[in-house]
């Protein structure tokens, strides 16, 4: 077939958007529903940032699937541009890198500096309506799914300025179910409130009717104290470490050390949260690091026979990192990462000096500190040598230390391999029949696993199922955990759709969070969907992994079909081809993949439902009772 100049195609305007929306937005999950909803926040607190705005509202519609985001700051410029003819918020919410901040102009910081965002919300809505309230006039123009629906129009005087927005996501792009959650906007607009101080931020909830507003005039070391709070681990030492550095870059930085055995270092750049990082976090990393050595050379405090590493130095570090650059370079839309390299010195020096002067003034905090590094590089030299018991093998040697009961794949590239947690020996075999052989492999588990909230490290490392799970993976645990050495890009848990199927998944999900949380950060984890019911309807077969499902399934039947029903007790039940046709073929399979978007929020569930404390459990059981069905109950 021949390729000419015809087969070349140029999307306009917004579609390209609308063609791929996951390269402006991160991808069409609640992820990227909430981020229409961040890009039009931020613009907002970009107003207020450079001292124009006090005041932000945000309203969540009755049915939660649209929200309307309004400022008190100068308002969207209304007039006519004078190059393209059209109104500058036309342009704004009609055109790809149109917008106020390219030149720093018009502000001197800003999170939104792609000018994409409001074009993108706008692309992604079924319908957007802006309204601004700009020299004593008000002005209003609608838009649908990226084009203006209506013309720019002029309102009677007011007093009011600033600018509001409603925009509603489209369901063709996220699907007719998508929705905002209420407690995940929430605490969004309270994190704003702490890294802006002097910022009030209304929150209102149209389906319950509640109203929330939101100011912290403590700023960032409120939020620390909050979020230690909210892990629940006993602090090290009293007094934390604050420091602000006013001058280009602004940089504030709160932290404290607690008795937890990770690291939590939540960084923003110009008040949008970098959950990847980036140089301004590594040159916080770089700067604690030195200044707690140089503490502890100058008063040789190290012991004989300790070496101290950068991750020991952190582990149990509760830290926030809040920087403000005139020119940030984020990497891709979603501003996930802040990729400016002259960063990294500036904030290195700035923490650096500060907490070393710190630590000279607060003898007590600071031997506590030191008490903990130590602490914590000895469990680490301890947790070294047990481990290197499970230590595996390498994508070349894939043959060598391979627990016996492990049906291994071919290839050897991570990228094609999957491995599949099976539950018990019968459906492993059945799972190892209808496997690809070249790039699934199977490993069978025996009855329920260890609980990682509540064994110790030395027990979970002692732990034969958990040894060949570690084994099988081959990118070591803890703090020897290297995830290029990693043999499965896809790790699956099947276990069977009941009660204790889910109990068991659980359990697996509770010690990858805990033990190897960099393979659930990299979206390593998924859990297979197996069915729970056969449906047999003429001489179609269905399959339904619910009540639902099969309820569905069963109303969409003909009336006078022959329905018949089979419920699986387990997947030892279904046969290697009902297996594969379901659960394994890549091209008819349903599976989830296991994201963490609030980590302190995942981190505390764990803690409390899956921990040693049964109070924190029973209060969940006591506040969930009466929305549960009571077939749901494993009683």
């Amino acid at each position: 077939m021949a390729y000419t100049a015809k087969d070349i195609d140029v999307l306009e305007g917004l579609e390209p958007v609308r063609k791929r929306p996951a390269m402006y937005i991160g991808g069409t999950d609640a992820h990227g529903y909430h981020h229409l909803l961040w890009e039009i926040l931020d613009n907002s607190v970009d107003e207020a940032i450079n001292g124009h705005a006090s005041r932000i509202e945000v309203a969540l519609d009755a049915d939660h699937r649209g929200a309307t985001i309004t400022d008190n700051g100068r308002g969207i410029p209304v007039d006519t541009h004078p190059k393209f003819k059209k109104s500058a918020l036309e342009l704004i919410l009609t055109t790809l890198h149109a917008g106020g901040k390219f030149e720093g102009k018009s502000y001197q910081v800003a999170g939104g500096l792609h000018g994409v965002g409001s074009s993108v919300v706008n692309a992604l809505s079924s319908e957007l309506t802006a309204t601004v309230w700009r020299g004593g006039k008000s002005y209003s123009q609608s838009f649908k799914r990226g084009k203006a629906t209506s013309k720019l129009k002029r309102g009677g005087k007011t007093s009011k300025r600033g600018t509001a927005i409603h925009f509603r996501p489209d369901t063709e792009i996220f699907g007719k179910r998508a929705a905002f959650d209420a407690s995940r906007v929430a605490e969004r607009l309270e994190a704003k409130t702490y890294l802006h101080r002097g910022l009030k931020i209304l929150f209102v909830d149209e389906k319950t009717g509640e109203r929330q507003e939101f100011e912290h005039p403590g700023g960032i070391v409120d939020f620390l104290e909050k979020l230690v709070a909210e892990r629940g681990k006993p602090s090290v030492h009293n007094d934390a470490f604050t420091a602000e550095h006013e001058e280009a870059p602004r940089v504030e930085v709160a932290l404290r050390w607690t008795e937890a055995t990770d690291e939590v270092i939540r960084s923003y750049a110009n008040g949008i949260p970098t959950g990847s990082g980036g140089t301004h976090e590594n040159g916080f990393k770089q700067g604690l690091a030195k200044a707690i050595r140089n503490h502890m050379d100058t008063h040789k405090l190290t012991p004989k026979g300790v070496k101290v590493t950068a991750d020991d130095i952190r582990e149990g570090l509760v830290a926030l990192v809040s920087v403000y650059v005139e020119e940030p370079q984020f990497q891709g839309q979603t501003k996930d990462r802040l990729n400016n390299p002259e960063i990294t010195a500036q904030i290195e020096t700035t923490v650096r000096t500060a907490f070393e002067q710190w630590l000279l003034n607060n003898k007590t905090s600071a031997e506590s500190i030191v008490a903990r590094v130590i602490i914590s590089s000895r469990a680490r030299a301890a947790s070294r040598a047990a481990s290197q018991q499970v230590s595996r093998k390498t994508a070349i040697s894939h043959r060598l230390n391979l627990p016996g009961k492990l049906a291994d794949c071919s290839s050897t590239n991570p990228d094609e391999s999957e491995l599949f947690l099976v539950e018990g020996d019968s459906a492993g075999g059945n799972a190892k029949q209808g496997r690809d052989r070249k790039t699934q492999a199977i490993l069978p588990l025996r009855g329920k696993v260890l609980n990682a909230e509540r064994a110790s490290q030395a027990q979970i490392l002692g732990n034969r199922e958990l040894q060949d799970i570690v084994s099988a993976l081959g990118c070591g645990i803890g703090k020897d955990f290297d995830i290029s050495k990693l043999r499965y890009g896809r790790v699956f848990l099947l276990m069977d759709a009941d009660v204790d199927g889910h109990h068991i998944a659980t359990l697996l999900l509770t010690f990858f969070f805990r033990m190897l949380p960099g393979l659930v950060k990299a979206g390593h984890i998924f859990l297979a969907q197996p069915p729970l019911y056969r449906i047999d309807i003429g001489k179609q077969v269905h399959w339904a992994v619910d009540d639902e499902e099969r309820d569905r399934i069963i109303g969409d039947a003909p009336g006078n079909a022959k329905v018949e029903i089979s419920r699986f007790k387990g997947l030892g039940e279904m046969t290697a081809e009902e297996l594969r046709e379901t659960t394994l073929d890549k091209t008819r399979r349903r599976a989830l993949r296991v994201m963490v978007d609030g980590e302190l929020e995942a981190d505390r569930v764990f803690s409390e439902l899956m921990g040693k404390d049964p109070a924190a459990r029973y209060q969940f059981i006591m506040e969930q009772a009466p929305a549960a069905e009571a077939v749901e109950l494993d009683v």
